[in-house]
Order: C-alpha cells, then structure tokens, then sequence
C-alpha cells in the first residue's frame, strides 16, 4: 500500500517538474499585463496580437516550408543511399556507415559554421536556399539510419523471383522491396521533419536577412525581452502536439474476430486512418503550393530596388519602415541583432552584404580600424544638419574625423530608485554600496557596463586597461556583490517595475517607459560621471545599394521621422529639431531624455579595448561571478 502511495506521489512529481512551467506559460498568454511581475486580468490580446505580427507568422511558414522541403528531398536522398549501402561488401559498408554517422555525432555547432564558409567559399548568398541545403545534408544520416534496418529484414530473394517473372528492376523494387520498408521510410521523413522543425544552431549560421524560422525569431525576441505574443505562440504550439498525439495514441480502436488464428486483431481506428491518409497528404500539398507562392512573390519584390538594413531589435518604428517604402520605392530587407558582438562576425566574413547597420560606438571604431566600412558622402545626406554639433563631436571618440557614421541614438547609463523605498539622497554610484539597500540593489549583468560603474566611482576612465586600477574595480564589485540582489538585464526591468528592488543600473530610454508604468520611480545620472552610448548608422564596404543606403540614412534624420521614432522607441535622439516639435507632456522638457547640456558633457563613451581589454574585462567579470 505504501508502495503505491509512493510510487503516485513520485509520479506526480515528475508531472509538476515537466509541467508547471508550460502551465505558467500558458497562464502568463491570458495575462493582460505586459510585465510577469503583476496579473493584469483574463486578456486574449496577446492572441490577436500574435495573429497581426507579420514577422512572426512569416517564420512560422517559413518553418514549415522548410521542414516539408528537406524532410522530403532528405527521404529521397537518404533511401536512395541506405539501399547503395546495403548492397555493398560489409567493410564499405561499415566505411559508408561511419561516414554517415559523423554528422550525428559532432555538435551541430561544427556542422553549422562548417556549411557557412562553405557557402561563402562558393559566394552563395545566405538565404532561403542556404538553410533549405543545410536541413537537407544534416537530416539525410537519420533517414539512412531508419531505413537501413527494415532493409535488413526484407528477402532478396523475393526481389530476385519478381526480376525472373519478367518485373524491371525498378517495378520489382516498388512492388516488392518498396512496400517492406515503407514504416522506415515513413519513420525517417518524420524523423527529418521533426529535426528541421526544431533546429536552431545550423539556421542561425546559414540564414540570411530577411529569412527567420521559428526558432531563431523565438530567439531573437527573447533575447530583446520576452514579448507577451511569445507565450501566446509556445501555447498554440503546445496544445496543438498536445491534440495530435491524443489523437493518434488515444482515438478508439476497433476490433475484429480473424477466422483463422481466432484471436483478436486491432485494425487502426477510421479517425487515424482520414489523419494519415487525407488529412495529412493534402495539408502538406497546401503547404507545397502556397510555399511556391508565398516565394514567388517575395523573389519578386527582391528583384526590384531594394535596401538591407541590420539594426537593433525594436530599435525602429515599423510605420517608419513602410513610409520609407511608399516615398522611395524601394523594399526594406529587414533583419535584427541582439548584441555588438553578433553582428561584428558576419560583417567582417563578408557572408551577408548588408546596407546600412547600426553599431554602436566602440564597435564603429573596429570596424574603422579592419576596413569594413565606407565613408558617407554627407552631399547626399542634407538632414545631416538637424543632428546637433555635440553628438558629432562626441561621436570623434569612436570615429575621429566624422567621415564614416551619422549618430542616430543616445542615451546615458545611470541609476533608477523606488522613491517609496528609497530614502537617501541619490546623486552617487556610492549608493550602490550601501549596506541599507541589501538585496534590494540590480546590477547589469555585462562586464563592461558594471565595470564602468565601479571605475566611475573609484575616479577612473571606464575605458581604462590599467591592471591596477581593474583590479581596485573587481574587488569593489566582489565586495558589493552580498548586497545585490541580481544581475539581469530584462529583470531588472520587470523588478524596478514591480517593486521587487529599490534601485537598479539602468539605461536611460528603457527608464523612462518604466517611470510611465511606475510614477514612484526616478533616474539620475550620477555625479561621477557615466557612458554615454551614440548609436549610429554607417554603411558596410561591401554594400550593394550605397545609393539607396545614403537616402535611407538622410531619410532617418529628417525631423518628422526622427520625432515618430522617438514617441516609439522613447530613446534619446540627436536631432536637434525634435524637442521643439514634441507636444506629449510625459516626453516633452522630460530632462530623462531631453537633459541639460552638462548632463552629456565630459561623459566618455566606450571605446574598443582589443583583444587583450576584451579578455581582461571578460576575465575579471568571470571572476566577480564566481566568487
């Protein structure tokens, strides 16, 4: 008795392990608030909204397409293959065998960028047909692999009598070998579908702009804040497989009295028979055809005018996008980053010919020191003279003679603080210290921005790679660490916003959405000084459309579309023109985005440390971590 008490308790466990964060995220898709912090109330908002996002939608077909493509193409190659392998001698088939495994084996990271230089070395453009090419060549080993066994199990002899009463070799194959393997055959294209539909790595390394599947858009959201369509779009995904299988394993079976062996026999159930036989032949004939459309179509667009932009993720008004569109003629291919760090190798590979990008400061000044970038011609760009004269001049710490960016965005870095929680005076990074705030103090979680804070307060550059003074820096952020709460970056966020922390490191665009969610919370710059960031556009080297590039620059700085992109992204712009033209009360005179010269002026902006101040910072964050 007590066994089976335990073993339903054990059970039941195991269910709440597996289960309860699928619960929560179905939850958290109902929850009309944005933050995970608070429930807001019942909400099917963030369904609809799911439905209206284009991007989204886009990388579900495009998901589809793909996985239907290879998984097929993959069945074909791979039977083919498995057959030539059984009919050789067993030391080459063990030879071919262990060639065809090694794919399994090796981590898809090696397969991944091994197929990306090789289709730079072929200069094949990453796209499309470059994804479609590398699910192919990694799902062809698992179809050998379930094919080959029921090769095994079938009578060459068979195979043989059929070729003496007169079959061809091909008739004797499909009428004899051919219905024998057809559950491995099955198994394989199943197999290989399910792999495509859930690879991340090898797409990331060979997609190109403008192309996502679901796993690299779910990535790239994610990796911007998890966004509330996100939920929405796990649970639909979730209780669809939930359904399949439930009608697969669990639809009614009928039975029926065999006269010869007298004994019971299970024939598959009408539902499964219509699901496999119909249901599932014709939806992957829609997705065949509407695939050929939906591509059709866009290669037709692509073949027109057209401009690659690589930016920041939400960095952009859409609506900007589409006027772009509608004035110039000319199509945005639109793709976004998560960090500097992601960008910096496919530019440098030459993989992707991207148009405009926008890095920010430091990583402008490595791409001008490797030669990967054009100089503008500032005579096609006359809404150059709306950027203020200091965010050029700021912008000579990264790009010294102006001659190769034009700044698009700015900010500070400083601290927000619950006014209800905090009761000291906050103009200093020495807050941050105090023993009165433990556990109630956020931190960013990247080397360069909580070193910064640390040097600041200890008086030093935050672009120093003195030893002695990252040393004075690491241990001061080993001595707060007790006091912190987290380190986060999108947590920090949701905490300041729910009150769950009192002060935390924040940027200054993101801290005024969160003043407006929060009216108790207030942002200040310290005294000692911070990083003051410049966004900005620059053109690659190896652009393909300079011309559209420059309009699109010139464009972006006009002062209308710098005043739409501010009232969405609520960042700084440096567009002189648009505090005058700003009429909302929560962003007009807001001294948060629109602060007094002495704000900006002598602040630092971060520069490119090189190999050895990368690897100095990384180490010595490492370092605070683990301590």
């Amino acid at each position: 008795m007590i066994r089976k008490y335990l073993q339903k308790i054990y059970l039941a466990l195991i269910f709440i392990l597996l289960y309860a964060p699928i619960v929560t995220l179905i939850v958290l898709s109902f929850n009309q608030s944005k933050t995970r912090a608070k429930w807001g109330g019942f909400t099917l908002k963030w369904y609809k909204e799911l439905l209206k996002n284009e991007q989204i939608m886009s990388a579900f077909y495009t998901t589809l397409i793909i996985a239907f493509v290879s998984a097929a193409i993959a069945t074909v190659i791979g039977t083919a293959a498995a057959i030539a392998i059984q009919g050789m001698k067993q030391k080459w088939k063990t030879m071919y065998m262990g060639l065809t495994n090694i794919p399994m084996m090796n981590a898809e990271i090696v397969m991944g960028v091994s197929l990306m230089l090789l289709f730079i070395a072929f200069h094949m453009t990453l796209g499309f047909g470059t994804i479609l090419i590398a699910h192919i060549t990694f799902n062809i080993p698992y179809v050998i692999l379930s094919v080959l066994p029921k090769l095994k199990q079938t009578n060459r002899y068979t195979y043989e009598a059929a070729l003496d009463l007169g079959a061809s070799p091909v008739k004797a194959f499909f009428k004899v070998v051919f219905p024998d393997i057809v559950p491995g055959v099955l198994s394989g294209f199943m197999l290989a579908f399910t792999m495509s539909l859930d690879d991340f790595v090898i797409t990331h390394f060979t997609k190109g702009p403008g192309i996502d599947t679901l796993s690299t858009k779910i990535y790239t959201e994610v990796r911007k804040g998890i966004k509330p369509e996100i939920y929405a779009l796990s649970t639909i995904m979730f209780v669809t497989v939930l359904v399949l299988l439930l009608l697969i394993n669990y639809s009614p079976k009928e039975e029926e009295e065999t006269v010869v062996r007298k004994k019971k026999v299970r024939k598959p159930s009408r539902v499964k028979k219509i699901l496999i036989q119909r249901v599932v032949p014709v939806a992957i004939c829609i997705v065949f055809i509407g695939g050929g459309f939906y591509y059709a179509k866009e290669n037709d667009v692509m073949n027109g005018e057209k401009l690659v932009v690589y930016n920041w993720g939400e960095y952009i008004d859409p609506e900007v996008l589409t006027m772009f569109e509608e004035e110039t003629g000319i199509d945005i291919v639109y793709e976004e980053f998560e960090t500097n760090e992601i960008l910096y190798p496919k530019i440098s590979s030459g993989a992707i010919a991207y148009d405009v990008i926008c890095p920010s400061d430091y990583m402008i000044q490595r791409m001008i020191e490797n030669d990967l970038l054009s100089e503008i011609n500032f005579d096609n760009i006359p809404n150059l003279k709306n950027i203020g004269k200091q965010y050029l001049e700021q912008s000579r710490q990264f790009d010294p003679e102006n001659k190769y960016s034009v700044p698009y965005c700015w900010g500070t870095v400083g601290i927000l603080y619950n006014r209800t929680m905090v009761d000291d005076p906050v103009d200093s990074w020495d807050i941050l210290w105090n023993e009165k705030y433990k556990n109630e103090i956020l931190m960013q979680d990247s080397p360069r921005d909580a070193y910064m804070v640390a040097l600041k307060r200890l008086g030093y550059s935050l672009n120093t790679t003195n030893p002695d003074e990252m040393r004075q820096a690491r241990d001061m952020l080993i001595a707060q660490k007790p006091l912190v709460q987290a380190y986060g970056i999108d947590d920090v966020k949701d905490k300041l916003v729910s009150g769950e922390a009192a002060m935390g490191v924040i940027f200054s665009g993101e801290a005024l959405r969160m003043m407006l969610e929060n009216e108790d919370l207030a942002y200040v710059v310290p005294k000692e000084g911070t990083n003051l960031w410049i966004d900005s556009w620059v053109i690659p080297k190896n652009a393909a459309h300079v011309e559209n590039a420059h309009a699109f620059i010139d464009f972006m700085s006009r002062p209308d579309i710098a005043l739409k992109n501010f009232e969405y992204l609520t960042y700084s712009t440096p567009n002189t023109a648009v505090p005058e033209m700003e009429e909302d009360e929560d962003y007009k005179d807001n001294p948060v985005v629109f602060p007094p010269p002495e704000v900006y002026e002598g602040q630092e902006t971060y520069q490119d440390l090189g190999e050895d101040g990368d690897k100095m910072y990384n180490e010595g964050w490492i370092q605070v971590k683990v301590y």
